[in-house]
C-alpha cells in the first residue's frame, strides 16, 4: 500500500508539473502566499469560494479589476494552480501576447485553428488588460476569441482600468462594447482598492496622489437584447 500510494503521489506530481508547464503560467503563485492583511477592501472569502472552481464550470467570467501591485495577477495565477491541481486545462497568457499571436495567424491565414485552440482550455487567463495600448485590428481579433468561448469556457481577466476606458483600451468603443456585452453576461467581478503592495517599503518615495490609487468601479452589466425582464414577486404581506 505504501509502495502503491507513492507512485499514485509521484504520477500525481508529474501530471502537475506537465500541466502547470502547458498552462504557461509566469511563475507559480499560491493563495497562502497572498497577503490578505494588505489588501483589506479585498473579501478573502470570495476569494477562497473561487478556489473552489465552481465558476468553470458554470463557464463565467472573473475580472479581477484594481491598480497596478495590487495582487490582481497574483490571484489569478493562484486561481489557475488550483484548476490545474483538479485536472482541468489552463492558459494563461498576457493580452498584449494574445493579440501578437491572433494577429499572427490572420497574417498566416490559421486564425480559426488558433482560436479553436484557444478554446480547448477549460479555463483562459488574460493578464494584464489596459497596460500596453492594443495594435489597431486588436480589440476585433479579442472580440472573436470572446464570442467563440462565450458560454462555453471559462476566463479569468485582469485590469488596471474600469469598464468604462475599455473603448480607449481597445480603440473601439463598438468593439469594447460587443466585448462587455460578453464578458458581463456571466461573470463575477472583484474590484481591489488599495496601494501597491510591490512599493510597500517605497510609499514615502512616491508622490501623494500615487499613494493611494482612486477605485475603478464597474459599470452596471450590460442588459441582453431579446430577454425580457424579470417580473416582480407580489408583496404577500402588503395590506
Amino acid at each position: 500500500d505504501i509502495l502503491l500510494n507513492e507512485e499514485l503521489s509521484l504520477r500525481e506530481n508529474r501530471r502537475i508539473k506537465a500541466a502547470l508547464r502547458m498552462a504557461r503560467l509566469p511563475i507559480i503563485k499560491t493563495l497562502d502566499g497572498y497577503d490578505f492583511s494588505f489588501q483589506p477592501s479585498l473579501d478573502r472569502n470570495r476569494i477562497l469560494a473561487l478556489a473552489g472552481l465552481d465558476f468553470i464550470n458554470r463557464a463565467e467570467v472573473v475580472h479581477l479589476l484594481g491598480p497596478p501591485g495590487t495582487g490582481k495577477s497574483h490571484i489569478a495565477t493562484a486561481l489557475a494552480v488550483e484548476a490545474v491541481k483538479a485536472g482541468k486545462s489552463v492558459y494563461f497568457i498576457p493580452l498584449a501576447d494574445l493579440i501578437a499571436a491572433l494577429a499572427k495567424a490572420e497574417r498566416e491565414g490559421t486564425l480559426r485553428e488558433r482560436i479553436r485552440f484557444l478554446c480547448r482550455s477549460s479555463l483562459l487567463v488574460v493578464d494584464e488588460i489596459g497596460y500596453l495600448p492594443v495594435t489597431p485590428g486588436g480589440g476585433n481579433l479579442f472580440f472573436q476569441l470572446v464570442n467563440a468561448r462565450y458560454e462555453k469556457g471559462a476566463m479569468i481577466l485582469t485590469s488596471n482600468r474600469g469598464f468604462a476606458e475599455w473603448g480607449d483600451v481597445f480603440g473601439d468603443p463598438v468593439v469594447a462594447t460587443a466585448l462587455l456585452d460578453r464578458l458581463l453576461h456571466h461573470a463575477v467581478v472583484i474590484q481591489i482598492e488599495g496601494s501597491s503592495y510591490r512599493m510597500r517599503q517605497h510609499a514615502d518615495l512616491l508622490p501623494e496622489h500615487a499613494r493611494a490609487a482612486p477605485s475603478i468601479n464597474p459599470p452596471p452589466l450590460p442588459k441582453r437584447r431579446g430577454r425580457p425582464p424579470a417580473k416582480e414577486k407580489p408583496d404577500l404581506h402588503h395590506g
